[in-house]
């Protein structure tokens, strides 16, 4: 079968690869995407997209158990787990199928098959018709990552869950385990515990939500303890022996003691590997760290012509830093000048109940890098809007650089931070100083009327508290 030429060939069609198909396409360049499973790769398909509607199902049901408050009534209160699952199942199809249709309307040729790279500028892709090649000067990797499996906690789809199992629930746990405490392992935790499971996180670091600034995650913590969750830090679970039929012992090191709890349903989320194997990577050049490929600002790998984005490319793990990048390299290639993506600028969410989203430099970090800060605080209790909501308990941090004032980092806690946090992502963009946001108007009554406060507080002018 003779060689399909392109200008670009995209290897995945996750958030990263899709977006950077289509803005090739936009610039005028023949492109093709390969895809091994499913358009939309693990975003729209296992990850961001159905996770958020079973936290959404989460979400509707708690504020039906809280309906007295608002002087409603709703009794009988239930869920059907089956149901949850198919909504985000659906929802997940939906999506996916819309990205087969902006594939068509950009006219980007789609090969569905298992992608190696044999040599420098050739993609061959084992599709169920056969093999074809594929030929290009430039080519973009996008492969995404998956779930990283400890040696004793592999996911058996049983007892022990990876994130695609609990996405497909086909029981509610009634004593579950998280091992670990980032997004993934936090959001699971929160839809299930809100909907009734006696839930366990465990985390090695510290703190949970280890990444976040360490007063959010004090306010994390004290949240989900009074919503009944337990939480185990500078712990490690070092074994797990399964009874099939009957549950899982969990053997778990705490203040160098090892102590055993029984649960009927174990959920790993540690971590994530890239996907880099099989591809021909090496034989190529490519510098692989820690199952990532080793790039430069531009995504560059090193190798003429061959570019690496998103998950792979390594942290920050978001999908929208990887369609960011998808864009930028196209535009590079392309022949244009793009700016290089500046993870410090990259808003982090997190979708449990309450929310979390930050972006910049945590107090602690800031204070590592030697600037002298000035730090400003709100809480959802001194705004209307969030007492209006029944949404009361949170707050919002800034921290700003005290010489200069520029916003270094900010960071939330409470409903809806995950919408609210982006207004700090433009000011960071634009290098707004703290006077420029002071002069900004925010709408009343809207709980970003929280941000404009925690400025303020900041230099001891919080009109509110």
């Amino acid at each position: 079968m003779a060689a399909q030429s392109f200008d670009v060939i995209v290897v995945g069609a996750g958030p990263g690869g899709y977006v950077a198909a289509i803005r090739a396409s936009q610039l005028g360049q023949k492109v093709a995407i390969v895809e091994r499973e499913h358009l939309g790769g693990i975003c729209l398909n296992w990850g961001c997209i159905p996770t958020k509607a079973m936290l959404r199902s989460a979400e509707v049901f708690h504020l039906m158990e809280r309906a007295k408050e608002f002087g409603l009534k709703a009794d009988g209160i239930g869920y059907d787990l089956p149901a949850v699952v198919a909504r985000s199942r659906a929802v997940a199809k939906q999506l996916s199928g819309g990205i087969g249709h902006l594939m068509k309307k950009n006219k980007v040729t789609v090969f569905m098959g298992a992608a190696t790279l044999p040599k420098a500028g050739v993609v061959s892709v084992k599709t169920d018709k056969g093999t074809e090649e594929l030929t290009a000067k430039n080519i973009i990797l996008a492969t995404g990552a998956r779930a990283r499996e400890l040696p004793g906690l592999e996911a058996d789809g049983d007892l022990v869950w990876s994130y695609k199992h609990a996405l497909v629930a086909s029981r509610m746990p009634k004593k579950l385990l998280v091992i670990g405490s980032g997004a993934i392992g936090i959001e699971f935790a929160s839809f299930f515990n809100t909907l009734g499971s006696d839930t366990t996180v465990v985390e090695v670091m510290d703190r949970i939500l280890p990444v976040e600034d360490a007063e959010i995650s004090a306010f994390a913590k004290k949240s989900f303890v009074k919503q009944g969750m337990k939480i185990m830090e500078k712990a490690a679970v070092k074994k797990l022996d399964r009874k099939p039929g009957v549950g899982v012992t969990a053997h778990i090191e705490v203040n160098g003691k090892v102590e055993t709890h029984e649960f009927d349903t174990v959920i790993s989320a540690v971590g994530i590997v890239g996907n880099v194997e099989n591809l021909g990577l090496e034989a190529l050049g490519v510098k692989i760290d820690r199952t990532h490929v080793v790039t430069d600002e531009y995504c560059r790998t090193g190798v003429p012509g061959l570019f690496a984005i998103g998950d792979i490319a390594g942290a920050p793990w978001l999908a929208h830093k990887a369609s960011h990048e998808g864009v930028m390299v196209a535009e590079l290639i392309a022949g244009g000048h793009p700016h290089p993506i500046k993870p410090g600028s990259i808003a982090g969410c997190t979708y449990c109940h309450p929310q979390v989203a930050s972006v910049g430099m945590t107090e602690a970090k800031a204070k590592e890098a030697g600037h002298d800060i000035k730090v400003g605080r709100f809480p959802f209790i001194g705004n209307g809007k969030a007492i209006a909501l029944g949404e009361p308990e949170g707050m919002i941090k800034t921290v700003f650089d005290a010489k200069t004032g520029e916003l270094l980092g900010a960071h939330m806690i409470g409903a809806e931070v995950t919408e609210l946090i982006q207004g700090y992502v433009v000011g960071r963009s634009l290098e707004t100083t703290e006077e420029d946001l002071m002069n900004t108007v925010f709408p009343h009554p809207t709980l970003s009327e929280m941000m404009h406060e925690a400025v303020l507080d900041a230099y001891g002018r919080a009109l509110h508290m």
